[in-house]
């Protein structure tokens, strides 16, 4: 779509100029013009006393809407094992697909077909499976190029990646080949009622702001979504469905993955998988703060989380960080102890099943958010509860 001005009903009046936010009209031998800061924002449509604005729609408009159908998800795997962010997308991908009456497909490589059947299982109707040696390790050129080219033979309306280090490495170098727009980091998913589109919702402007952005017009509609911010579908041993087995003899690299090394705070540290979290925030006051949280969360057998403003502060590691520039989690309980509740650490662990929050500040956003609060000093109230809890396990 564009905004188009008939030159031969433009009268120059300048009506139009105050009505455009961008500066984008200009009047140029005694005619109005739109130059390249327009925005489409269609505030200039109904001023013009001639009729002389209009918006028009382009012919490659309509052809590349017209082409997309389905909804696809990349399942990323790691050490030959479909990622949990796998199952979370066909959670999202199977309401979509049902919203458009279409089918869910899932691409996977570098497994084996036993993991492809695993994610029929988990909600796809079909699987594109490759386990061919030069995609067998993550690496961003064969990658990006077998998933253009599958994308290119069948054209899907959607395509969903897990915003990981895999996702954010090489989905946006497959959208640059499509010529398509990506929305990164989602928090949620939605279908437009009316035209059909993708409604794409991510933090914007430091967490200030929830942004839902639109992608009307290229297909396909590409997002990446967080960690830990969808819920898994349902798990159906019986259902069937088709795996697609393909080949990448075509696909070739100019680089070689020789060897991955884990971090030591990788395999020591794992806040999206834990169950139970225990999290501190400002309120703790210090690192002495976070000695109570280390003893509750051995108590309870859960992992230490943390603010950014905790963080900032020194107290603790940026591993531990949880929010929109730290890790998205999702346990089944998460304790929240002197975290105030800004938007951007609640981005982080919203989608938890039960959070309790502790926090002397009864007006405190958290409680907001939180199915169960307590409000009271948590250097009193957590080493009552360490105690309790022990006291409960017979320690």
């Amino acid at each position: 779509m564009l905004i188009r001005i008939d030159k031969d009903k433009c009268t120059g009046c300048e009506a139009c100029i105050a009505s455009c936010p961008y500066d984008a009209i200009i009047i140029k031998d005694g005619k109005a013009e739109i130059n390249e800061l327009c925005q489409m924002c269609k505030a200039c449509l109904s001023v013009c006393p001639e009729g002389a604005i209009s918006e028009v729609s382009e012919d490659s408009d309509q052809k590349e809407k017209g082409q997309g159908r389905g909804v696809w998800v990349f399942a990323e795997q790691r050490d030959g094992k479909t990622a949990v962010v796998s199952f979370e997308l066909l959670g999202a991908g199977r309401r979509l697909a049902s919203e458009l009456n279409t089918e869910l497909s899932a691409v996977l490589f570098g497994c084996t077909e036993s993991e492809a059947d695993e994610l029929i299982k988990w909600g796809a109707d079909k699987v594109y499976h490759c386990n061919d040696e030069i995609i067998k390790v993550f690496n961003d050129e064969p990658y990006a190029k077998l998933l253009s080219d599958l994308i290119q033979e069948h054209k899907p309306d959607i395509v969903l990646a897990g915003a990981t280090p895999i996702g954010r490495s090489f989905i946006p170098r497959v959208a640059a080949r499509l010529k398509t727009g990506l929305t990164a980091d989602c928090t949620s998913l939605d279908i437009d009622k009316e035209t059909g589109n993708l409604l794409q919702t991510r933090p914007a402007f430091g967490g200030n702001i929830m942004a839902t952005i639109l992608c009307p017009f290229t297909r396909p509609q590409m997002a990446t979504v967080r960690p830990r911010v969808m819920k898994r579908g349902e798990y159906d041993e019986k259902r069937k469905g088709a795996i697609i087995n393909i080949n990448a003899d075509n696909i070739k690299s100019r680089t070689n993955v020789i060897e991955t090394v884990k971090e030591a705070s990788e395999t020591a540290l794992n806040l999206q998988e834990a169950s139970i979290i225990v999290a501190g925030g400002r309120g703790v006051g210090g690192p002495k703060g976070f000695e109570i949280l280390f003893e509750l969360a051995e108590a309870l057998g859960a992992s230490i989380a943390a603010s950014r403003a905790a963080v900032d502060e020194g107290w603790i590691p940026y591993r531990h960080q949880v929010g929109q520039t730290g890790k998205t989690v999702g346990p089944k309980l998460y304790i929240a102890c002197g975290i105030s509740g800004a938007v951007q650490h609640l981005v982080g662990m919203q989608s938890s099943d039960i959070i309790i929050a502790i926090n002397k500040n009864p007006e405190a956003p958290i409680f907001n958010t939180a199915n169960f609060g307590i409000v009271g000093d948590l250097f009193e109230l957590i080493p009552l509860l360490t105690k309790k809890i022990k006291e409960a396990k017979g320690l």
